[in-house]
């Protein structure tokens, strides 16, 4: 074994002069596996709600967007759209074609959007196993049918099992009146197939239709708003990305499923690293007890001290043994906290004793994912607190100690 190691080991386990010092070893290597351990727990628990949404906006959100850069509608007959249809890699193309909408239902009135999309849009999407009222059914009996966010269904206190249609209006495009608003509107009337819920940002706000419908109700011919795209599998989303944009030109811009919700992701990682930040602060401040543990275990070993340099010990070699003690106190409130902090996360993610608190959350539980990235960062900005932590109380006061030592002995 490392002789410094082997010494320090010693210190650590065995009994001081003073019990205060064995209580203050103890809080510090404590101190620091409860900072590791909630740096664990809580970072999992970020994971855990960057996975859960990810999975969410896949259920609605296309792999791939095709939009225009200016303008808001686009033919879908274009010869690039055509190309774009036949790309290697694309294994889903669906077209889109959405607006603002008012819906209402019997008496109720809510605004929303409608979505107008191609008889293949739940190959793009797993929006099909989000319904939890009625199905996905886009056409039944040759007649178009909508599917409902749940939040519209619930302000418009829609049902399948009813009677009353829903009616939507859209404004006339180039016709819009002060004097006869009714005249400035189209309204169409479409039966309700299912419900889903995803997310309230979706579910409060989108009725899907079929394109016919949707095209029909705003007078366009084969125009769509957005081509939303699904690779093959194996395919690299972002290889692909770029194979779009070429071929597209920069009259479109193509987005992936990061970029369509940009601000969210970026607010979430944001919100990750600030927490990050603040409990490594909580971490610093716990190191203190390190230094001042380790700055009593010195001055208790001056002693030991001499009878080393009289051994033939130099200076580097009582700092390593010093060094190796404020390092052992890190690494066993790390290892400690670690296993904890895993641990923890095991029990939630097995039997989700934390819950949430409310009834409107598509999970009752906090989402945990535990990530390797994340432990290994967690272990060397540890590690490095440690090492700091350490080598002042040994540079400075061994220092000190070795200098009047030296000085006795002339």
């Amino acid at each position: 074994m490392n002789f410094p190691y082997y010494i320090a080991k010693r210190y650590l386990f065995a009994k001081k002069s003073h019990n205060i010092i064995n209580i203050i070893s103890l809080i510090s290597l404590f101190g620091v596996a409860i900072g590791v351990a909630a740096l664990v727990i809580v970072l999992s628990i970020f994971n855990g709600f960057d996975t859960l949404i990810t999975n969410m906006f896949s259920t609605f959100d296309a792999e791939i967007k095709v939009s225009l850069v200016e303008g808001k509608t686009f033919s879908s007959n274009l010869p690039e759209i055509e190309k774009l249809r036949k790309l290697d890699g694309v294994a889903v193309f669906v077209e889109v074609l959405e607006e603002n909408a008012v819906f209402r239902c019997d008496e109720k009135q809510y605004i929303g959007m409608i979505k107008g999309v191609t008889r293949n849009y739940p190959d793009l999407t797993g929006i099909d196993s989000m319904i939890i009222d009625g199905g996905f059914e886009l056409w039944k009996a040759n007649q178009p049918h909508a599917i409902v966010g749940h939040g519209v269904a619930s302000n418009l206190d829609a049902r399948i099992s009813q009677f009353y249609p829903l009616t939507i209006y859209v404004p006339k495009r180039g016709k819009l009146t002060s004097l006869s608003p009714e005249q400035s509107l189209t309204t169409k009337a479409i039966m309700i197939s299912g419900v889903f819920a995803i997310e309230a940002e979706f579910d409060s706000k989108y009725v899907i239709v079929p394109i016919e419908f949707a095209r029909n109700l705003l007078n366009y011919t084969n125009e769509v708003t957005s081509i939303e795209l699904k690779a093959n599998k194996g395919v690299n989303i972002d290889n692909l990305q770029q194979m779009v944009q070429d071929l597209l030109g920069p009259n479109y811009k193509v987005l992936n499923r990061f970029q369509q919700n940009e601000t969210l992701f970026r607010t979430m990682k944001s919100e990750k690293l600030a927490i990050g930040l603040i409990l490594s602060l909580i971490l610093v401040i716990a190191s203190f007890n390190i230094i001042g543990s380790l700055s009593m275990l010195i001055i208790d070993k001056r002693n030991d001290v001499e009878t080393l340099k009289s051994m033939g010990a130099d200076n580097e070699l009582i700092q390593k043994i010093f060094m190796a003690e404020g390092m052992l106190i890190s690494l066993g409130g790390t290892l400690i906290g670690t296993s904890f902090g895993l641990l923890i996360c095991w029990l939630q993610k097995t039997f989700g004793f934390l819950k949430l608190q409310g009834g409107n959350f598509i999970i009752d539980a906090y989402p945990v994912d535990i990530q390797l990235f994340d432990i290994s960062i967690v272990l060397v900005v540890v590690i490095i607190i440690g090492f700091l932590a350490a080598r002042f109380p040994v540079r400075i006061i061994t220092k000190r100690i070795l200098n009047v030592n030296d000085r006795g002995n002339l």
